[in-house]
């Protein structure tokens, strides 16, 4: 995974970041990456998810006939015997 360095950060900036990281209970380098993260995702992004459900009711289907139950048990590996 891709590293960055930024360097000449200023002191007061570097502060406000660690106190914006405690406030939301993780550390300055997830913050960041947060931070990073929501500045340069698009906003106008199709997510997949939603893109089908729309289709499903335009097709007629309610949202309960949308909804449905993740297992939570891992997949059992393929076998080819």
């Amino acid at each position: 995974m891709p590293a960055v360095t930024i360097r000449n950060l200023p002191e007061a900036t570097h502060r406000a970041l660690k106190l914006r990281a405690a406030q939301h209970g993780r550390s300055t380098e997830a913050e960041i990456r947060d931070i990073l993260e929501n500045a340069v995702r698009s906003q106008d992004r199709v997510k997949l998810g939603m893109l089908l459900a729309e289709i499903g009711r335009r097709a007629g289907l309610r949202d309960d006939d949308l909804a449905f139950d993740r297992h939570k048990a891992p997949a059992e590996p393929v076998r080819f015997e």
